[in-house]
């Protein structure tokens, strides 16, 4: 069972990164700026009561009248003002419910027994606090909303170079040994991505460096074993007549084909090839060359079209199929003209998955169903020229057959690959068009 993975951007992350802390910092700093303002007026308050008390207990000893609403023995007196009263002291209160303006209680006894006490809500101060509220929610909103831009626009010049880092290591995978992730990333400040795109440059250079160490040893080797296979080959033609004779002149055959189709795998494998472009009807030269090749062949012409190709390329790619479909696969073998379009399908096991998932690889035949002779260059030398002529080679198999009996996955009908011809040419200076392949 496969699991939904979500993919974001790295822009988002950073954005959701950066206002998540802008959020938690603003909460956290309008909270302790509302209780600080708050305890602060609270304090304030209460002094301020403090200080009325006592100038309203001076006019009442002095001229028995009762100043700033002042009261004598409150019924309403809280209990903790009337403790603090029978012990002889002056004392304030705050009665505070939590959802409203808190009331301030201040009291004192007198000389003759009584307590007198103030008390208020300082609505006004409080309405301060409000308004002090409001200041913080929008500045946090701003904050917030500015942690939100500033976020975008940092994860979004991020998000862009590792995007032109991936884009250039993806042609640097493709072959094109030109492109550097340094220069495609570009910019003038120095940061861990310019750090990777230096490794990963690195890295390409020296598997570049040994790739062609190694393309020209195997280029070398062809070469100087070029020269006795073709003597021992020559010398076979001088044996006797026989089965034994038979015998050496087909393996010295083998073997020279081999050198041959080293030699070729690397002068394609250096990207020094070009193509001898002519113009041809694609219909016509397919047949012709297919009953050259593979007689037995069925070729279907859905439409004809006009290419500008190397008809020898061509040919030697269509060739490497049949001999592919007929040495691993059953007939009969199809041949379809749509086109720019060529397939070739045989009715065998299929390619095996490994070759479907990586592509063609020289010196591997597949799994043991499509496998026992040949080293696997066949393949491997028609996706390079298909290069060369800007085409593009691809490869699957055909649906699998379903045994009606027991309902299980018979085998599969087939293996099919499929030549896309561009519609313009390659240059001379060896740039490619780009093939689109739709799923």
């Amino acid at each position: 069972m496969r699991r939904f993975a979500l993919r974001t951007g790295l822009r988002w992350k950073v954005s959701l990164a950066i206002a998540a802390v802008s959020t938690l910092v603003a909460v956290v700093l309008s909270l302790v700026v509302h209780n600080a303002a708050r305890v602060s007026m609270l304090d304030n308050s209460r002094t301020v009561m403090d200080e009325r008390v006592k100038v309203a207990q001076r006019w009442y000893e002095q001229s028995r009248v009762l100043g700033f609403g002042a009261k004598l023995d409150d019924p309403h007196l809280p209990e903790q003002l009337k403790k603090e009263a029978w012990r002889g002291q002056r004392a304030t209160y705050l009665e505070d419910s939590g959802t409203g303006t808190p009331e301030v209680w201040a009291s004192v006894p007198l000389r003759n027994g009584k307590v007198l006490s103030v008390h208020t809500k300082f609505q006004d101060r409080f309405a301060v606090l409000n308004d002090l509220d409001r200041v913080l929610i929008i500045g946090s909103l701003s904050v917030v909303l500015g942690g939100i831009a500033l976020g975008v626009l940092v994860g979004d010049q991020l998000s862009r170079r590792l995007r032109k880092a991936a884009t250039a290591a993806r042609k640097l995978a493709e072959g094109d040994s030109e492109v550097r992730v340094r220069e495609a990333i570009g910019g003038r400040v120095r940061d861990e991505t310019d750090d990777l795109a230096r490794a990963v440059d690195g890295m390409a250079e020296a598997l570049q460096q040994r790739l062609e160490a190694e393309r020209r040893v195997t280029a070398d080797i062809a070469h100087e074993l070029r020269t006795p296979v073709t003597g021992l080959l020559t010398a076979a033609e001088l044996l006797p007549p026989g089965r034994p004779t038979e015998l050496v002149r087909d393996r010295a055959q083998a073997m020279r084909t081999l050198v041959e189709d080293v030699l070729e795998v690397a002068r394609l494998d250096g990207f020094a090839e070009r193509a001898e472009l002519q113009e041809i009807a694609v219909a016509e030269f397919i047949t012709r060359r297919v009953r050259t090749v593979a007689p037995d062949a069925v070729i279907n012409v859905v439409r004809d079209a006009h290419v500008s190709t190397d008809p020898r390329r061509l040919e030697r790619i269509m060739g490497n199929l049949l001999a592919n479909a007929a040495r691993h696969g059953k007939p009969p073998f199809e041949v379809t003209v749509e086109g720019r379009i060529l397939r070739v399908r045989d009715h065998g096991a299929g390619f095996p998955e490994e070759l479907l998932k990586d592509g063609p690889s020289r010196f591997r035949t597949g799994s043991k169903d499509r496998a026992g002779t040949g080293h696997g260059l066949g393949l491997t030398i028609a996706a390079g020229q298909a290069r060369v002529l800007g085409a593009r080679l691809t490869f699957r198999n055909a649906d699998p057959l379903m045994d009606s009996g027991d309902g299980t996955e018979g085998e599969c009908r087939g293996a099919v690959a499929v030549l896309w011809l561009p519609e313009s040419a390659p240059t001379n200076t060896g740039s490619f068009p780009i093939i689109e392949v739709p799923d």
